[in-house]
C-alpha cells in the first residue's frame, strides 16, 4: 500500500491546483512522496509551479531590526499561536532581534552566547521563558545585511507589533542618495518581495539545485511533446530562462505595476537622485518556511533543539 494519507491528497491538490484523482494517481506512483509527486503532476501539465504557501506548521514571530547601515531579521519558533500573542515572548523576540543586530555573524549558536539586555545569555533566557511560559520554543534562524553607504529598509508584512510578524523583508540599497530618497523605495521593493517571493537576488544567485530540478521537468515535458530533438532542447532552455526571470528578483515584474523589471525601478530611482543606487542584498523570512510537518512532529522538533 502506498505511504499517504487522505490528509496527503488535500495537501498535495492545495499546493497544485491538481484534481482529486490526479493527486491520488500521482502519490501512488510517487509511493507517498509528495515533492516528486508534484514534479510529475508538473511535467504532465497538470499543475503550475509549486504554489509558495504561507500554511506551515511552525509558529512563533519573525523580528527584524536595522542598526545603522545594518540589518538583521530573527525567526523564533513557539509550538502554538497563542504562546506567539503572549506579551513576554514578543518582548524575548524584540530583544533577541535587536541583540542579534550586533553580531558578527549569522549563527544563531553566537547569538545564544551574546548578553542578553536583562541579564545573563540569550540562551539562558530562552531556558527561562521556556520555563515560565510553558512551552517549548527555539530561535531557528538569523540573517544579517548591510551596506557602506546607503541605508537597509525594514517592512514587516501584517505586523504583530512594531517589527514583529510572520513575514519580515530587509533590504540593502547602496547609494549617496538621500534617506528621503531611499528608504520609500526600500519600502515599495521591501512590499513587491514579500508578496512575490523571489528566491535569490539574481539568476546567478539561484540554488542549482533548484535549477536542476526545474530542468528536468521541462525536459519530461518536452519529450512528450513528441517534437524533434533539437527542438525539445529550445524548449527546455526556454522554460530555464523563464523560471530564472521570474524567481530572481532583479528580473521580477514590479507587482505595483506588473509590467517593470525590478532592476529597472532601481535605475530610475537613481536616473531621477542623479546617483548610482544598487539593490546590494535582501532577506525575506517567513515563519516556519520549509517546515512542512504536523504539529506535534514540530513540537517534538522544539523540544528536542530545547534539550540539545
Amino acid at each position: 500500500m502506498a505511504n499517504f494519507t487522505t490528509a496527503d491528497i488535500k495537501a498535495l491538490r492545495e499546493k497544485t491546483g491538481a484534481g482529486m484523482m490526479d493527486a491520488k494517481k500521482a502519490l501512488v506512483e510517487a509511493d507517498g512522496d509528495i515533492e516528486a509527486a508534484i514534479d510529475a503532476l508538473r511535467a504532465k501539465g497538470l499543475a503550475t509551479a509549486q504554489k509558495k504557501s504561507s500554511r506551515t506548521a511552525a509558529e512563533g514571530l519573525v523580528g527584524v531590526a536595522v542598526e545603522g547601515t545594518s540589518g538583521v531579521a530573527v525567526e523564533v519558533n513557539s509550538e502554538t499561536d497563542f504562546v506567539a500573542k503572549n506579551d513576554k515572548f514578543q518582548d524575548f523576540v524584540r530583544k533577541v532581534t535587536e541583540t542579534a543586530a550586533g553580531a558578527s555573524s549569522d549563527d544563531v549558536e553566537t547569538l545564544k552566547g551574546m548578553a542578553y539586555p536583562d541579564g545573563g545569555t540569550v540562551a539562558e533566557k530562552l531556558t527561562d521563558n521556556v520555563a515560565t511560559i510553558g512551552e517549548n520554543q527555539q530561535i531557528r534562524r538569523m540573517k544579517t545585511v548591510s551596506v557602506s553607504n546607503g541605508v537597509v529598509v525594514p517592512y514587516m508584512h501584517n505586523a504583530v507589533a512594531a517589527n514583529l510578524g510572520k513575514i519580515g523583508v530587509l533590504v540593502a540599497l547602496e547609494s549617496e542618495a538621500g534617506a528621503d530618497v531611499l528608504e520609500p523605495l526600500g519600502k515599495q521593493i521591501a512590499m513587491h518581495i514579500a508578496a512575490a517571493f523571489p528566491q535569490a537576488l539574481d539568476a546567478d544567485s539561484l540554488d542549482p539545485d533548484l535549477i536542476e530540478r526545474e530542468r528536468k521537468i521541462a525536459a519530461e515535458k518536452a519529450a512528450e511533446s513528441g517534437k524533434p530533438e533539437n527542438v525539445q532542447e529550445k524548449m527546455v532552455e526556454g522554460a530555464i530562462n523563464k523560471f530564472a526571470k521570474e524567481n530572481a528578483l532583479l528580473s521580477q515584474l514590479f507587482v505595483i505595476d506588473n509590467k517593470t523589471p525590478i532592476a529597472d525601478v532601481v535605475a530610475k530611482a537613481g536616473k531621477d537622485a542623479g546617483t548610482s543606487i544598487v539593490l546590494k542584498d535582501y532577506v525575506r523570512f517567513q515563519l516556519g518556511e520549509g517546515i512542512e510537518k504536523e504539529e506535534s512532529d514540530f513540537a517534538a522538533e522544539v523540544a528536542a533543539a530545547v534539550k540539545g
